[in-house]
């Protein structure tokens, strides 16, 4: 039995899944974690469709995952914001969909997307020290730079005040 696995961005339509993704993801969090994300907003969502950022996974026609990109970041990355870069947040996978590698396949997507922009590496963060998703994102191929403390998080979501993050690439 084949699976039928695309990456498309997502479309208007696709919000009210986003937002539930996204609660979904948040829960187990909770359940996990000490940080977790806070409620987004369904304007950034809207204003990420908009711009062609948010994108979404999808296996046998059910939104398996969802994440969004940007070529810039500088609050987080400071200086290394200079550097060609695709940066790739918020990934939130359906429980359904958990255990199934699929970082593995939005790496595989990134690569191609970078190069198509003339980037030279691939970015990612994580707020906190967690140690089993730093090895997940490591088995995934990215580089794990070490955790930093942000100072200027006033335009960040609320839970980047809250911990050091962890920053990962992978160089193209």
């Amino acid at each position: 039995m084949s699976i039928a696995m695309k990456i498309l961005n997502s479309t208007p339509e696709d919000i009210p899944g986003i937002l539930e993704l996204y609660r979904l993801a948040t829960d187990y969090q909770k359940l996990k974690f000490e940080v977790h994300w806070p409620v987004f907003e369904t304007a950034l969502i809207q204003q990420e469709i908009t711009q062609g950022r948010q994108w979404k996974l999808i296996i046998d026609e059910q939104m398996a995952c969802i994440w969004a990109t940007s070529f810039s970041d500088p609050e987080i990355w400071i200086e290394r914001n200079k550097d060609p870069a695709v940066y790739i947040h918020r990934i939130a996978t359906h429980p359904a969909y958990r255990g199934r590698n699929l970082v593995n396949e939005i790496v595989k997507w990134a690569r191609l997307y970078a190069v198509q922009y003339n980037k030279k590496f691939i970015r990612m963060d994580t707020v906190g020290n967690n140690s089993r998703l730093i090895s997940y994102y490591q088995k995934c191929g990215f580089e794990f730079l070490g955790l930093f403390k942000l100072h200027a998080t006033n335009r960040l979501p609320e839970h980047y005040h809250k911990a050091p993050v962890c920053l990962f690439q992978i160089e193209l």
